[in-house]
């Protein structure tokens, strides 16, 4: 797999019927090593070794509806009260970003109302704060560390 602009972690991986699986520890199975899912597992240790959030407010890939068609979500991270503090979008490495990705989180953001938007492809990773008064979101250096 591609080398991605995060830290190096230590995965776990399964060979499978000729198909390398990495261990998701949040979902705790193993999933097929897709360039998405690569991006995705090195955002969720980035978000657990380097930002400090407990495993137990992180979501990985569940189903949402927007305008009544079901989505999925790549990762959100949860405050202890239920609300939702990050949404993260995961793109594979060879994806540019552009401005549908922001569109595709903005649209999430309608129904989950997450206070930081993440947007990455392992490469470039892109932060933002959103102004709910505005409506729009700020562009930010990074997103904060966990507090208690």
């Amino acid at each position: 797999m591609q080398e991605l602009n995060f830290s190096k972690f230590p995965f776990r991986f399964k060979n499978s019927e000729n198909k390398i699986s990495i261990f998701d520890c949040i979902r705790k199975k193993f999933v097929i090593l897709q360039p998405e899912e690569w991006v995705r597992q090195h955002c969720i240790q980035f978000l657990i070794q380097e930002k400090k959030y407990p495993i137990s407010l992180i979501n990985v890939e569940k189903e949402l509806k927007v305008n009544k068609l079901s989505k999925r979500y790549d990762i959100v991270v949860f405050n202890p009260d239920g609300s939702i503090h990050l949404i993260v979008e995961c793109k594979a490495p060879q994806i540019a970003i552009k401005q549908e990705a922001f569109d595709q989180i903005a649209r999430y953001n309608l129904v989950l109302k997450a206070t930081y938007l993440m947007v990455t492809n392992g490469i470039n990773h892109y932060y933002c704060q959103m102004d709910f008064i505005s409506e729009c979101y700020q562009f930010l250096k990074d997103i904060p560390e966990y507090k208690k």
